[in-house]
């Protein structure tokens, strides 16, 4: 039984996150409510494993469609792997509870900026080329890497924010680029969590076949409704983040 509930939990999250991130929104809390005296390291591994391969595969399918600007796309990647790692590690010896009170506000920012800015990732017109796009998306992986590592809710969204408010990218280009970074800082803080010791390899199998299949629906629907429905599905996922994070901040 507690195979099939973190499985399901695992597909929806799979979905959720090939649109536009934040399938820890699902899976992580699922995790935690069906095993509630396990380490929360061994959770957090256990996620990730799952989840990497929903990113992966979401990247590999967007690529398909969307031109993916690799040039500027795999220093950030890079960058992003390397700062996640950090992140992981300083996890290990720092608590991030701090980041708990301050997310919420965080996120009711970029929730408010989308919408008052209406036209904002609508149209895909890069503000950086060269040299300038390669440093800006470098620095937008080594933030929000670092952030995955260290504390990690609401990674993808960030990344989908940023794409879209710096390099102006539209939500279904933002979304490609980020599941490239996403799973580069995936697999980063992963190699952490194994070294450690801190997964379920018999939870894990069947949970990133789930993760998989879910990133297949949800990435195939992004692609057929296109950009519109990618902001709207991240003003919901924000929205969801802010609720969740206020209430394990404020009220737990």
């Amino acid at each position: 039984m507690e195979l099939l509930i973190v499985s399901v939990a695992s597909l929806f999250a799979g979905f959720v996150d090939a649109i536009v991130g934040g399938g820890g929104l699902i899976l992580i809390p699922a995790l935690f409510a069906t095993f509630p005296n396990a380490h929360p390291a061994t959770l957090f591994g256990t996620n990730k494993g799952a989840s990497v391969w929903g990113t992966a595969m979401a990247t590999w399918q967007y690529s398909q469609k969307v031109r993916i600007r690799w040039a500027a796309l795999m220093p950030a990647a890079g960058a992003g792997m390397l700062a996640s790692f950090a992140g992981a590690w300083l996890v290990t010896v720092v608590s991030p509870e701090f980041l708990r009170k301050v997310l919420p506000f965080v996120l009711l920012g970029v929730l408010l900026y989308t919408l008052t800015k209406k036209e904002l990732g609508r149209t895909h017109a890069p503000n950086y080329s060269g040299r300038q796009e390669q440093l800006m998306a470098a620095g937008i992986g080594v933030v929000i890497g670092f952030y995955d590592g260290f504390f990690g809710p609401g990674t993808g969204s960030f990344l989908v924010f940023l794409f879209v408010r710096l390099l102006g990218y539209d939500f279904l280009s933002a979304s490609a680029a980020a599941k490239l970074v996403n799973t580069a800082t995936n697999v980063s803080a992963l190699a952490l969590f194994i070294a450690k010791g801190h997964i379920w390899w018999h939870f894990v199998l069947v949970m990133a076949l789930a993760n998989v299949m879910g990133s297949l629906l949800g990435t195939r629907l992004a692609l057929k409704h296109g950009t519109g429905f990618v902001r709207g599905v991240f003003l919901l996922v924000v929205s969801a983040l802010i609720l969740k994070t206020s209430y394990d901040a404020f009220l737990r």
